[in-house]
């Protein structure tokens, strides 16, 4: 797929298995949108094959758009609809729709259910957005940036229904700027850049590597400047240090406790006052950026 010079999907090649949670990652602009578009059949592909549940997203457009949700990253809900009345609607346009109460219920959103769309706010909009892709018992849904915008606990409630539609044979399609939710519910990831695939694997698969480990260090008060490039002349190199935030990096590479007791050492020299202090394995994020070397936007 191009958009004029610009090459949004380069030769992608994945496979998505039935009755499955899997994350398509990536960083912005790496050709996500581009890509559940076009199994949505909303954008023809300009070369290649794509199918879905068997069938050609455009030429068998009318057979396959019963059987598939679809959670766009607008809602698609009229901005003067009241969110219950739009859910109510969407429910009427399928033959056995979920029981509308029900999922009203699952998802809080009777409080905001007589409000009109243009004035819920951006959780609850994703909330009714979800709720109007799986209203009509589809086959697969498609749900793009499911959480964004929505306080914790309506993510875990959001996770909950997600894997519990799975649990009901429903496949599930995902793109997320939160890597913790892509580790908790995705059975399969796929890692995208630059129009590309890189990676595909579990989260468990992604993330294991004997030789290579974590060590997250949280500090009280930010860190002095220089902080990261100090930290790696301390530890060798054969580290990588990275700066999350004022107040947290972390050392990826090989480690043990006298890695550990070198950190130490150095928030003692630095002045450094530790909150917490944790050796662990690499995270989906890190392997993310070991790969794209980019983050993801929120």
């Amino acid at each position: 797929m191009r958009y004029g010079d610009k090459v949004a999907l380069d030769g992608l090649s994945l496979e998505v298995a039935r009755g499955s949670i899997t994350a398509v990652l990536g960083p912005n602009g790496a050709g996500k949108t581009t890509t559940l578009e076009t199994c949505e059949g909303y954008r023809r592909p300009q070369s290649g094959t794509v199918r879905v549940l068997g069938l050609d997203p455009v030429r068998d457009r009318r057979a396959l758009l019963p059987r598939i949700g679809v959670m766009l990253q607008g809602s698609g809900a009229w901005s003067g609809a009241r969110a219950v009345e739009m859910l109510r609607h969407v429910a009427s346009l399928h033959a056995h729709p979920v029981d509308v109460d029900l999922l009203v219920e699952r998802l809080g959103l009777a409080d905001c259910g007589r409000t009109p769309y243009r004035r819920l706010s951006g959780g609850q909009q994703q909330r009714l957005g979800l709720a109007m892709a799986v209203v009509g018992r589809p086959e697969l849904v498609f749900v793009d940036e499911p959480t964004a915008g929505m306080d914790p606990q309506a993510r875990r409630d959001t996770w909950a229904l997600l894997e519990e539609v799975r649990r009901d044979g429903v496949t599930v399609v995902l793109t997320t700027h939160y890597m913790d939710e892509a580790e908790q519910l995705a059975d399969t990831v796929h890692i995208i850049d630059r129009g590309r695939l890189v990676a595909s694997g579990s989260p468990t698969e992604l993330t294991r590597g004997s030789q290579v480990s974590t060590i997250r260090l949280v500090v009280t008060r930010p860190f002095p400047p220089g902080a990261p490039a100090s930290l790696t002349a301390a530890l060798g190199p054969d580290v990588v240090v990275r700066l999350i935030d004022e107040l947290s990096l972390v050392v990826t590479g090989p480690a043990d406790a006298s890695t550990l007791a070198r950190v130490s050492r150095w928030c003692e020299e630095q002045g450094v006052l530790p909150e917490s202090l944790h050796l662990g394995t690499r995270s989906l994020e890190d392997v993310f950026l070991d790969l794209t070397g980019r983050e993801l936007a929120v």
